[in-house]
């Protein structure tokens, strides 16, 4: 019964207070599947997918048959409309004909039923031509839609890394803080044996309280990364996580430059999107072309007349139509020129956004090259570092160096921890930039 009630405190108290202290486990890929699905930039480009798929069904109407019905309430004395409306209700009488009556009629209600149709059988290719560019707009939405779920990747993961890196060093900052306090014993030690000055004991002090104001300040950076993690996967800012993943180098990039550069050529989204911009402007330049051409169409109407809804006169009506355009003041002419235009302004963004893709390339392959290079530099230190300390504290102990030496030994210690991090971040960052310079992000995952 005992275990029972402590079990139902604890329900009731997560019920009560859900979120006091609570935290879940968050691995980076867990970060991004999570990214996916619940990032708003990635949903709205599903929206522009699905907007484009009702643009093509705009497009294919314009070659089915248009049907609508039509209801129309006139009254009226006009000479000539109430003549026509009795001819039309098919209640003409020869009174009617009497000249009288022709010129002043009486009042006279007609209600009008009409069911039309109209058939563009060729509409000059304006059609088949909006079709095929809908269709070329669907797979652009769908290049932007994957260019979304790229660059929301890159966020996430940049996110992810930088609140790794905050908490590596704040890690590292309690650690230089326990070792200054350790040291500030010592210092003690020896102001209390009369062989330092006051002044030593002071400045460990004052060293360490810099250390406590780094620390609250890092705790600061802690959140405010958090916070923009949470951001970038799409959920409530306060939220927090236990990072499962660890900040490591991972592997070095393997493939050489032009191989990354040629990837990019290919993959890029924003690539991608231009050179189907240039076939939907191609396109245009050939629809402008076809508005010289010959358009048909059939047309037909049913109609239904009656003054009082019975005695009701019905009549149809069949046709067709050929209309070609023989002079429109310029117009189909100022419209081609323009599409060419246009045509030639995509043909050079597509040049300017290669240079751009291969420049981008180029600097992420350069960053992950120096990132990597610097890491074990930045190894190599902290075993230097870390040993210089020991020889620092140990002729300091012996009155051999100042306190001077012994917290530049530190400063020396914490630079190096944090220099080594900022290297690993550094050069995740840059493989992380270059997949999504490449194209090959998601890919990569």
């Amino acid at each position: 019964m005992k275990g029972q009630f402590t079990i139902w405190l604890f329900l009731i108290g997560i019920l009560v207070c859900p979120s006091s202290g609570l935290t879940a486990d968050l691995s980076l890929s867990g970060a991004v599947d999570t990214a996916l699905s619940k990032n708003h930039h990635i949903q709205a480009a599903r929206y522009g997918v699905l907007s484009s798929r009702e643009k093509i069904i705009q497009a294919r109407s314009g070659a089915i048959p248009q049907v609508q019905i039509s209801e129309q309430l006139t009254h009226t004395t006009n000479p000539m409309w109430a003549f026509g409306t009795r001819l039309n209700q098919q209640n003409i009488t020869t009174s009617d004909f009497n000249p009288d009556r022709l010129n002043d009629p009486d009042a006279i209600t007609n209600y009008s039923t009409v069911l039309s149709v109209l058939w563009p059988i060729y509409d000059s290719g304006q059609t088949w031509y909006s079709l095929a560019q809908a269709n070329l707009s669907q797979e652009a939405a769908a290049i932007s839609e994957s260019s979304a779920r790229q660059q929301v990747i890159a966020e996430t993961i940049t996110a992810y890394i930088g609140v790794l890196l905050v908490r590596e060093n704040k890690t590292v900052l309690q650690q230089i803080l326990e070792t200054a306090r350790s040291h500030l014993q010592l210092v003690q030690s020896r102001y209390d044996g009369g062989f330092v000055a006051k002044s030593d004991l002071l400045r460990a002090r004052v060293h360490i309280a810099d250390l406590e104001q780094q620390m609250m300040e890092m705790k600061t950076r802690v959140d405010v990364a958090m916070c923009e993690l949470n951001i970038s996967m799409g959920m409530d800012s306060n939220l927090q996580y236990t990072l499962t993943s660890p900040l490591k180098p991972g592997n070095q990039v393997a493939e050489d430059l032009d191989i990354w550069v040629n990837k990019a050529l290919s993959n890029r989204p924003e690539l991608k999107q231009l050179k189907l911009q240039k076939q939907i402007a191609l396109k245009e330049v050939d629809k402008s072309r076809a508005l010289r051409y010959p358009s048909v169409s059939l047309s037909g109407n049913y109609e239904i007349n009656s003054e009082e809804f019975k005695d009701t006169g019905t009549n149809y009506t069949v046709g067709g139509m050929v209309s070609m355009p023989l002079f429109s003041g310029g117009r189909i002419s100022s419209k081609i020129r323009e599409a060419l235009v246009n045509l030639q302004q995509v043909q050079t963004h597509i040049k300017a956004m290669e240079q751009q893709v291969c420049a981008q390339t180029r600097q992420a392959f350069f960053n992950a090259r120096s990132a990597w290079n610097r890491i074990a530099v930045a190894r190599a230190a902290i075993e230097q570092s870390q040993e210089s300390l020991r020889i620092v504290k140990n002729r300091y102990e012996n009155g051999l160096f100042t306190i001077a030496d012994l917290l530049d030994a530190e400063l020396l210690v914490q630079q190096s921890l944090t220099r080594h991090l900022k290297a690993i971040h550094d050069y995740q960052l840059a493989v992380t930039r270059l997949d999504l310079a490449a194209g090959t992000i998601e890919s990569s995952l």
